[in-house]
């Protein structure tokens, strides 16, 4: 299937094209960033970023180890001549999950990927969160923090910041005895008692899935929100949700224009990067599905008057 046959047979997807192409629309300080979710694994860096920017994005998300395996000259050369922003990264270490020796091992070669990144003009990491422990909630919760304030040390030496990801679905919360954080306002409070290198990834699967609001998104403002990651969804019953089920951002129905008005509002700045897990088929060539997840992006984000 291409994009072109896509289109033809998702008609929410469709829609949103359509009616964007009248909006009016400002510039602000967000940009779109190429999501690995779109190619399906198909494309692999540097050449992940060139396609990127053949296909018309403004940022990339950072695969920090290829990046680094390419080499810090030939990375800051390769963004210089597709001129994308970078958008995140994933948190290197192993701060979540694992034993103590894990993640003080991690934390040895943290220092120079933290100051890689910052060289690359990438100042934005991120990690998910666990919604369910087989660790008691509070005795989990003062673990992370310890942890996540030694992180922070290192990152506030080079002015990155990373944010934690919720997950919302109760399918996540079901896998382990004792629930820990999965909404949004719970974790932008752990974030802060972390530290001012901790924010929320606004994920806004994740943000419909948790019962969040958009007064949630003004309370967090924008120093803790980190990034965003876009896509849609059905309405289903809680425990029908799974998800590998996302939509492509117009198809189904979360409020994403009244999103990305609040966060235009705000004034916050940061990279948008479609994710629409197990919506992208797999037929579908990576140029067509890169293709796809930025016109969509687009198609929303302009009926909110944002102009990317």
């Amino acid at each position: 299937m291409n994009r072109r046959e896509f289109l033809q047979t998702a008609a929410g997807v469709g829609a949103a094209l359509g009616l964007a192409n009248g909006a009016a629309a400002a510039g602000t300080g967000m940009f779109i960033s190429l999501n690995n979710t779109l190619l399906n694994g198909k494309v692999q860096w540097p050449e992940f970023a060139r396609l990127a920017a053949k296909v018309g994005y403004g940022g990339t998300d950072i695969n920090l180890a290829g990046a680094m395996k390419e080499g810090l000259d030939a990375t800051k050369a390769l963004l210089a001549e597709t001129k994308l922003r970078p958008s995140y990264t994933n948190l290197p270490v192993n701060a979540t999950r694992g034993d103590e020796d894990a993640f003080q091992k991690g934390m040895e070669t943290l220092e120079d990927q933290v100051k890689f990144a910052a060289a690359i003009g990438c100042s934005r990491m991120m990690v998910v969160m666990p919604p369910a422990t087989q660790t008691p909630k509070e005795e989990l919760r003062q673990t992370l923090k310890r942890r996540f304030e030694a992180v922070g040390a290192v990152l506030s030496k080079h002015n990155l910041r990373c944010g934690f990801e919720f997950l919302g679905p109760l399918q996540f919360r079901q896998r382990a005895p004792h629930e820990f954080i999965w909404q949004m306002n719970e974790m932008v409070d752990f974030a802060k008692e972390c530290g001012p290198s901790f924010g929320v990834v606004l994920d806004v699967w994740h943000w419909y899935h948790s019962g969040a609001t958009l007064q949630d998104i003004r309370r967090a403002g924008n120093s803790r929100i980190v990034l965003l990651h876009l896509s849609d969804a059905a309405k289903q019953p809680p425990e029908d949700v799974r998800d590998n089920q996302r939509l492509m951002a117009g198809e189904g129905v979360i409020d994403l224009v009244g999103i990305f008005k609040t966060l235009r509002e705000m004034g916050w700045e940061g990279s948008v990067s479609p994710e629409p897990l197990g919506r992208i088929p797999k037929e579908m060539s990576a140029e067509d599905g890169a293709k796809l997840g930025l016109e969509t992006a687009q198609a929303v984000m302009r009926k909110a008057g944002i102009d990317v």
